[in-house]
């Protein structure tokens, strides 16, 4: 593994997850790319959010404003959960856009970026505890060329 790429899920399942990559990557000596995707409606939110603060200060945002907003916040949960590990990071923050879906964000930054693993959570579905993959786990897995490592919950 040279570069592996972990979805950013803030939750504690995701965490645990960005752990675990971190430490696999830190003994692998790879690089981990965190990628934290702002849906379109999250982006939407924070454009109206962003709006009323510069009219109340009398001035104007772009949407970049959103997404460095989004990178710093990423940022600062990849340095509380993974500062003390010895592993180069960096943060990526992309919008998913309304006719897009998530998994082919996540496909399209791993090729971006010759990601050669990618982590995620995923879904379990099942009453009877039989792990069924929710859709963007189940085609980022189908589609990926490379090992997926998918942490259930």
């Amino acid at each position: 593994m040279d570069d592996a790429l972990v979805v950013l899920d803030t939750d504690e399942r995701g965490r645990e997850l960005l752990t675990e990559a971190a430490q696999l990557a830190g003994g692998a000596d790879a690089r981990l790319h965190v990628l934290s995707l702002l849906t379109h409606e999250a982006f939407e939110e924070k454009r109206d959010s962003l709006d009323a603060v510069a009219e109340e200060e009398h001035t104007s945002y772009d949407d970049s404003a959103i997404m460095d907003d989004v990178h710093q916040e990423a940022a600062a949960v990849v340095e509380e959960v993974v500062g003390d590990y010895d592993v180069e990071w960096d943060v990526l923050a992309g919008r998913i856009g309304q006719a897009e879906n998530e998994a082919d964000r996540i496909l399209e930054a791993a090729a971006d970026n010759d990601i050669d693993h990618v982590f995620l959570t995923g879904d379990q579905r099942s009453p009877t505890g039989k792990a069924v993959f929710g859709d963007r786990a189940q085609a980022v897995i189908i589609n990926f060329d490379g090992p997926v490592t998918s942490l259930l919950g």
